[in-house]
């Protein structure tokens, strides 16, 4: 049994509301155990039989799709060992933790898709493409983050993905060391 964490995207922040009972019972239903769930933003941790992203994906997803909401989840994997290497990758010192984000996507970010983005112009915010993953060094925190937005049109050219905050992070990894 491998543990994993599973990020949802746009729950319960943009007008589809799925509370974390039903998240935990839609896991189970995946064929998950020792589920946990951090904050109403659609963050679990659990262990599942299957080895592979894909199939923990594919499980998760169609439990969600079949329990869930009307409209699809889009649903971001990582195994636990992944998401160590997503913290030790990490380029920017955690000072706020509240102010460094980390994007997830399912599949590497094309280089072209921030390609146009002029970061002089947005200093000091900042960003850094790491495989699937896009670390966001936001000083002004991500409410005000000018940055952030243009990222978002950018991203248009980049698969959908889902962020959490540094301190959402780290309680992620605790979680899914115990």
């Amino acid at each position: 049994m491998g543990t994993w964490i599973a990020l949802l995207r746009g729950i319960n922040v943009g007008g589809v509301k799925y509370p974390m009972t039903e998240l935990r019972a839609a896991l189970d239903a995946a064929g998950a155990s020792d589920v946990q769930t951090y904050i109403q933003s659609g963050n679990a941790v659990f262990t599942h039989p299957a080895r592979s992203e894909a199939k923990v994906k594919a499980a998760v997803e169609a439990a969600i799709a079949e329990a869930g909401p009307k409209k699809p989840i889009p649903t971001m994997i990582r195994s636990a060992a992944q998401w160590t290497a997503i913290i030790e990758a990490n380029p920017y010192e955690p000072e706020q933790p509240t102010h460094l984000h980390v994007s997830f996507f399912d599949d590497p970010v094309p280089a072209t898709a921030f390609a146009a983005i002029d970061l002089d112009a947005f200093a000091p915010e900042t960003f850094t493409v790491h495989g699937r993953e896009v670390y966001l060094h936001l000083p002004n925190g991500m409410g005000r983050s000018k940055l952030a937005v243009e990222l978002t049109k950018g991203a248009k050219a980049a698969p959908v993905g889902t962020s959490r905050n540094w301190n959402t992070v780290q309680k992620l990894a605790d979680l899914s060391s115990r």
